[in-house]
């Protein structure tokens, strides 16, 4: 029989070879993409991040769906922690960058989105993947790290619903004349009246959660946690996740590009579609806007490709000390679920350009109208999907 002490011994040398794996990939990848911005810091953040997804759930469905079957609010109180200290640091960045809102320029870089029914489509497809996969794009990523093999056949029916919505762009392009206007709150309110106006709707919204919510009845561990079990084997309090998650997103953004998870995926969708010459050769519009746009790959050692890697390997490194990577296989029953499921997850990204972290996290926190829109219509979508997978197998 292996024993506790085998086991935990043995975790902690996985760990130990997927942490050196992760020095490998810092020492072999390029100092600087094509922009200039430092890969290997993109990297680390992305480690951190998949370290932070594992070790406090912080998952836009799972938080969702505790609320919608338990009414315990305190996973979308973690996701209002982080925008709002998000929007805060997003907000001092800003103003130093663009002192006049009112003069018609953008935030560079910042993923500030068009507002019209492509937006809207796209989010209530997201929506409803998540709820029939049971977790966005980055937690099937952090999954994976945990050993989740239903988990892969989702991500590869993400990459399909890539590809339909490439097929799809031109003609809902052209059937509602452009992706709708971009809208940049500061650009209205100004700087202040943004902020102030940010921070008033996610008060509102975590006064709304707090009010119809219902908070688990603390639990008195049956001896003293030590630090260490804190850190490493405990879930994360929400609070403290939603601060560290403003925290890399600020970093990410300043020094970096805003945190996002889907261009590296919808890039391997576009570049392998094209060259089968599935696409149209001009994608309209597509690459002049805001967000997780996919583009053809040129080089393997993107940005958004050395985050993503890191987000898997810092969720495994995180699973492994803390005991919980449990390969756990998918019935054969719930593969169809999983395939339609992943699909609206990809189709939705493509025609929203992004997802929860790169939509609604970034996109809110920049003052971007679009994250905001987004975010109603994947509550929408979300509750819809998990309705049917509450259905069928």
């Amino acid at each position: 029989m292996v024993t506790a002490s085998f086991t935990a011994r043995r975790n902690l040398w996985v760990a130990a070879g997927l942490a050196l794996l992760i020095v490998v990939f810092l020492v072999l990848i390029p100092a600087r993409d094509s922009l200039n911005r430092p890969l290997p810091l993109s990297m680390l953040l992305g480690v951190a991040f998949g370290a932070l997804l594992q070790r406090s759930r912080f998952c836009f469905w799972c938080n969702y769906n505790d609320f919608l079957t338990d009414r315990d609010p305190r996973g979308l109180l973690s996701i209002l922690t982080a925008l709002a200290g998000g929007t805060i640091a997003y907000a001092a960045v800003l103003h130093g960058w663009v002192p006049d809102p009112f003069a018609g320029r953008l935030p560079p870089d910042a993923f500030i989105g068009p507002i019209g029914l492509p937006l809207v489509l796209g989010a209530t497809c997201f929506g409803l993947g998540m709820g029939l996969t049971g977790s966005c794009i980055s937690a099937h990523l952090y999954r994976l790290g945990e050993g989740s093999v239903a988990s892969i056949p989702v991500l590869v029916f993400v990459l399909v619903g890539f590809v339909l919505g490439f097929l799809a762009w031109n003609p809902l392009y052209l059937l509602f004349g452009s992706a709708g206007p971009v809208i940049w709150l500061p650009a209205i309110f100004g700087h202040g009246g943004a902020l102030a106006l940010a921070l008033a709707g996610f008060a509102a919204l975590a006064a709304l959660l707090i009010r119809f919510g219902r908070f688990p009845a603390p639990q008195a561990p049956a001896q003293p946690v030590q630090p260490v079990q804190a850190i490493f084997q405990h879930r994360w309090p929400g609070v403290t996740a939603g601060v560290i998650v403003a925290l890399i997103a600020i970093i990410a953004y300043f020094r970096v590009a805003p945190l996002g998870v889907t261009a590296e995926v919808g890039s391997i969708a576009r570049t392998y579609a094209a060259g089968q010459g599935w696409l149209p050769q001009r994608l309209i519009g597509l690459d002049t806007l805001r967000g997780c746009i996919a583009v053809v790959k040129e080089t393997l050692a993107s940005r958004n490709g050395v985050f993503v890697l890191g987000l898997v390997l810092g969720a495994a490194v995180a699973a492994q000390i803390a005991g919980q990577f449990k390969p756990v296989l998918p019935r054969a029953v719930s593969l169809p679920r999983l395939a339609v499921g992943g699909m609206l997850l990809g189709f939705g990204a493509m025609i929203a350009l992004g997802c929860t972290v790169g939509v609604l996290l970034s996109g809110t926190m920049s003052g971007a109208l679009s994250g905001w829109v987004f975010g109603l219509f994947c509550l929408l979508g979300g509750w819809a999907g998990g309705r049917l997978r509450r259905a069928i197998p």
